[in-house]
């Protein structure tokens, strides 16, 4: 285990191996990390299992790789820090904070004790990133359909139980047929994923944009009534038509058209879907590169 002058250690297999059979306390520990693959639940549950090992006010965890920063307890004047790695592989940071300094024996513990974590945190990655496959769409690296149907009924919930607004906006590239046919399908696909591109570059970090089928996309707008919606909409319209997508050195012209429908009181999906399909469909039919709101 290699320490650092900021308390950051790198957790190898070496380390695992050599400090697993120290204390009898550990294999408690990790009976308990075994029981989930949630990472809030993993890192909730260590700092409950170490606390009277090593006290603690607060905990961060952060992980690039999924998004994450985990957060709990009050934030205090001292901190030591982990990066968390096996066998190359990145597990994310975990920091403790608490009132006093942390003493050397109790560093030198909790990287011992860390050694608990390592196992249960690599499987829950690995899950995770399987989870993640599951649901990308290989091509434009958006969610896929499957995700959606997974999400969409979660955040009707939250955002019923919580009184938020809940937007959707449907897309779908006009004459996309004709792109496929006069360029090529591999022309097709440089533009789809040209344009999962653009509609991120329009979205906040915690919109989703779903590969919904062929060359439509759907995209979930928490926390964002009818009007904030059509804005985001116009947004990605604009975008799209102002791009100029070049193949084999051929400008090409793309454009989309969009329906935008905000979550109604004792709305199902299916009636949220079709009512912004509809007025997407509404869009081409008006003369395509266009933004309707569902009334």
């Amino acid at each position: 285990m290699t320490k650092k002058s900021a308390n950051l250690a790198l957790i190898s297999n070496k380390t695992f191996e050599a400090t697993k059979v120290v204390n009898i306390n550990h294999y408690d520990i990790s009976s308990a990390l075994q029981t989930t693959l949630e990472f809030n639940k993993l890192i909730a549950n260590f700092s409950q299992k170490i606390e009277s090992l090593v006290s603690h006010n607060a905990y961060v965890y952060t992980n690039p790789e999924f998004g994450l920063e985990i957060k709990n307890g009050v934030v205090t004047k001292h901190a030591c820090s982990y990066a968390l790695k096996i066998d190359n592989q990145q597990l994310g940071e975990l920091k403790l904070m608490r009132h006093q300094k942390f003493a050397v024996a109790d560093l030198e513990l909790l990287e011992t004790l860390l050694c608990c974590l390592i196992y249960p945190l690599k499987n829950a990655t690995l899950y995770h990133q399987a989870l993640k496959m599951a649901h990308t769409d290989p091509l434009t690296q958006t969610k896929n359909r499957a995700a959606f149907d997974d999400d969409i009924n979660r955040e009707i919930s939250l955002a019923m139980r919580h009184s938020r607004s809940l937007s959707m906006i449907f897309l779908d590239i006009d004459e996309f047929k004709y792109i496929n046919d006069q360029h090529g399908h591999e022309c097709g696909d440089v533009a789809l994923s040209s344009i999962a591109k653009w509609i991120k570059e329009c979205l906040r970090a915690g919109d989703s944009v779903y590969r919904f089928g062929g060359e439509e996309f759907v995209i979930l707008l928490s926390e964002t009534d009818l009007v904030g919606a059509e804005v985001v909409a116009e947004r990605i319209r604009s975008a799209i038509e102002d791009h100029i997508l070049a193949y084999n050195m051929q400008p090409i012209h793309i454009t989309a058209s969009l329906g935008v429908g905000e979550l109604r009181a004792n709305d199902t999906a299916d009636r949220l879907v079709k009512r912004t399909d509809d007025a997407m469909y509404k869009a081409k039919k008006s003369g395509r590169n266009q933004v309707v709101v569902a009334i």
